[in-house]
């Protein structure tokens, strides 16, 4: 949920509850929703038109409330619905003119309260898409997918669908790229999660050999559990060593 500044109750003119805010600002109230969010995704956005900060006369981007909800609104439908930012752009347009307009879904309309898929067998489900919603997703080219899958980053499933952790690893990687950052920059990320997770493997695997489905569903349960405090130490360790670097 996005941070409200304190102060007075908006009333169409600047008050304190619409005061001007900088991109740093934005950042830290969209990331309690949005934690992978960067400076570089908010201006990634305004280059492509989904939002138009005013501008000071030095140049600095000033945001108020309605962009900050612009913004929350384009990165929900980016990560809920997999649309492409030309998708986006046309609904929001089409909203702003009054027209009553569903969200696209591929092969299918989403449901807006639980988050399910409708439609015919066969149809893309919310745990599995197709190739083209995962370039649609992560607004990159079959060339920049297949070099992706040939260095390991993104790695489909049996069926030739890609799971939603794929379509996170594939917008984080389209992301690192503005930077600079190739694929074979990363490939010591791919190889360093490959190793935790054999290690998280070691720990669960005599669970989940177990005749006991309550073993085994613990087991699952640890390995996510597992997982999500290898990237927590993850995360601080590369912090410390910027820390160390920088200073």
């Amino acid at each position: 949920m996005l941070r409200t500044p304190t102060g007075g109750a908006g009333n169409g003119t600047a008050t304190a509850d619409d005061r001007p805010m900088s991109i740093g600002t934005v950042l830290v109230q969209l990331r309690d929703e949005f934690p992978e969010v960067t400076i570089s995704k908010i201006r990634f956005l305004e280059a492509e038109g989904l939002v138009e900060p005013q501008r000071t006369p030095s140049g600095y981007r000033k945001f108020r409330r309605g962009d900050v909800e612009r913004l929350a609104q384009v990165l929900r439908m980016q990560r809920d619905h997999y649309l492409p930012l030309k998708v986006i752009r046309e609904h929001l347009e089409a909203v702003a003119r009054g027209e009553q307009t569903a969200l696209p879904a591929p092969d299918g309309e989403r449901d807006l309260i639980d988050g399910s898929w409708t439609g015919g067998q066969g149809r893309a489900t919310v745990a599995r898409i197709g190739r083209t919603e995962l370039l649609a997703a992560a607004e990159v080219t079959e060339s920049d997918l297949d070099v992706w899958e040939s260095y390991g980053l993104v790695v489909p499933a049996a069926d030739g669908g890609y799971d939603a952790e794929t379509v996170t690893i594939a917008r984080l990687v389209a992301d690192l790229g503005r930077f600079g950052l190739e694929p074979r920059h990363l490939r010591a990320m791919r190889a360093a999660a490959d190793r935790e997770a054999g290690l998280i493997e070691q720990v669960v695997a005599p669970l989940r050999r177990h005749r006991n489905p309550q073993t085994r569903a613990h087991a699952e349960a640890t390995a996510k559990e597992l997982a999500e405090l290898s990237v927590r130490l993850h995360s601080a360790l590369v912090q410390t060593a910027l820390q160390v670097r920088l200073h």
